[in-house]
Order: C-alpha cells, then sequence, then structure tokens
C-alpha cells in the first residue's frame, strides 16, 4: 500500500514553470537538486525563477539511504560548467544563487576546485547578486574547504543531515563530527561567511537529540538550522518514523533562536535552499544594526 501523507505535505505542481526551467537546464547541460532530489517545493521555487543547481554530475559516489540522487561511478567533470551555470543564472536573472553538488569522493579535491571556479563565473556576470554554496563533506580535508572559502561565497552550507546516533543507519558513509569540524573550520577562518546546516527530522530522532545539535552549532556560531521533514523517496530507502507537528517544528524554531542560533526555519517542507534568501537577509540586518 502506497504510503499516505499527510495534507500538508502534498503539493501540486506549476508544470509550465517546471518545463521553461528545464529547457534552460537542457540547453546548458545543467542539472538542479531541485530535479534530481524530487523536491516538493519545486514547482514554487521554478515559479519565482529559484533553482539550486547541481554540479559535477547527477551520480553520486556514497550511497545514503535517505536520498533519491543515483549512486554509481560518476562522469568525468564538465570543464565548461562554470559558465554554463554562470550563464543559466544571467538568462534566469537570479538575485541569490544556491549551487551544490553530488559528493565526488573519487576525485582528488572533492571537487573543492570545481566549485570555486563556478562561484567566481557566477561573481563575473551577476556581482550584485549573493552566492550560497551547499558543501559534501570534502572526506574532512581543511585545504580542499580552504579552496571554497578563498572564492568568498556569501554563504557556505553543509548539512549534518541527522542526529549522531543515527548516522550509521541514515549515511553511513559520513561522521556527524567531522562535519561539526567543518562548519566549525568554516567559521573561524572567514567568519564574514554566513554559516548555514539543515537536519530532517521524522527519522527516529528525539527532541532531546534536537536540542543537543543546536547546542553544537551554537559552539561552533553556525549561523542558520534549517528543520524539515524527512520524505521517502521510494521503498529503498529508510523509512519515514513519524510526521512531526508544525507545532513541534515552531517549538524547535523557537528554541534554537532562544539558544542563540541566528534564524532557524522549521515547518514540514523547509529544505536547505527553500526560500534561502531570507535568511541571508535577516542575518544581514543584523550584522548591519551591530555595525
Amino acid at each position: 500500500m502506497k504510503e499516505k501523507l499527510p495534507v500538508v505535505l502534498r503539493r501540486s505542481y506549476d508544470m509550465e514553470s517546471i518545463s521553461k526551467m528545464n529547457k534552460i537546464l537542457t540547453d546548458l547541460s545543467l542539472n538542479t537538486v531541485c530535479n534530481e532530489a524530487a523536491c516538493p517545493n519545486m514547482g514554487e521555487c521554478y515559479k519565482k525563477k529559484t533553482a539550486t543547481f547541481m554540479i559535477m554530475g547527477n551520480i553520486c559516489t556514497r550511497n545514503c539511504r535517505y536520498c533519491a540522487v543515483f549512486t554509481g561511478k560518476p562522469s568525468p567533470l564538465d570543464l565548461a560548467e562554470p559558465e554554463n551555470v554562470a550563464a543559466a543564472v544571467k538568462e534566469i536573472g537570479l538575485k541569490h544563487i544556491v549551487i551544490t553538488s553530488v559528493t565526488r569522493d573519487d576525485l582528488e579535491d572533492g571537487g573543492a576546485l570545481h566549485f570555486a571556479k563556478t562561484i567566481s563565473a557566477v561573481k563575473r556576470v551577476m556581482p550584485d547578486s549573493t552566492i550560497e554554496v551547499l558543501i559534501p563533506d570534502l572526506q574532512g580535508n581543511m585545504r580542499d574547504i580552504e579552496k571554497i572559502i578563498l572564492a568568498e561565497p556569501d554563504v557556505i552550507n553543509h548539512n549534518l543531515e541527522t542526529v549522531p546516533s543515527l548516522y550509521h543507519s541514515v549515511r553511513p558513509s559520513a561522521q556527524y563530527f567531522r562535519s561539526l569540524i567543518l562548519l566549525k573550520h568554516i567559521k573561524d577562518e572567514a567568519p564574514n561567511i554566513i554559516s548555514k546546516t539543515g537536519i530532517m527530522v521524522g527519522l527516529g530522532e528525539t527532541e532531546k537529540e534536537v536540542y543537543k545539535v543546536m547546542d553544537h552549532l551554537v559552539e561552533i556560531n553556525c549561523d542558520i538550522l534549517t528543520i524539515g521533514q524527512y520524505l521517502r523517496p521510494s521503498k529503498k530507502h529508510i523509512g519515514v518514523k513519524e510526521y512531526i507537528t508544525q507545532e513541534k517544528f515552531d517549538a524547535y524554531r523557537e528554541i534554537g533562536e532562544s539558544k542563540g542560533i541566528k534564524f532557524v526555519a522549521s515547518s514540514s517542507l523547509v529544505r536547505s535552499s527553500y526560500n534561502a534568501i531570507e535568511a541571508v537577509e535577516k542575518i544581514r540586518r543584523g550584522i548591519d544594526c551591530i555595525i
């Protein structure tokens, strides 16, 4: 029997907006995580002419049990991709650009230089826009992370995805504290760059575990936390243990911000890049007020 989603999680798609965006992406040989990960907000975001570009192909070297992206042997890097992303950004006229990737453990630097080249290409054509990157853990290699920091995106996001106790079942190839150290390094080395992470809930975590993650983020001065409902992409993926109520999502947001996280987006349909510009603008207003 097909799993029945709560009403709040059912979304309709604006097929006209999706078709127009997909034509631009196809013409420039680009991918979006919106399509590859079957994001429930895809229609809404495409209608607003926003998208999260997924560079370095659509095949991941890891096999996380929650993710809809294909796993296998990736193709070689497309050296034209940075300029193609820049061309798409200019054609769509994006104000806030989000760039992510599959995990490429097959590459010597995990794709860090490719990220940096893409950031630079976008900056050249859209100097007044803000750039957010959602990066893999690069196997914890700080020299590789430095390549992305030196390209100076406005936001660097790396998702913790879940609480430490669930890593073995949800993301067996990742390490919670390696990801936490990555986020700390970003803020220590570049305090002017906004740091960001996200988790899914409904995987069997406890409220106490979520609050402990928040405490860890406060300790490393992480600026933004997103919390959203995990949705099972297929029967092959790990199952949903619980559908979280909006009341609990609201409590997570209030407690996270009371602990000292500058911006917490917490709701069923929240995803890493959903309405990302709102968080950036709020944090920048706060910084301006302090100055």
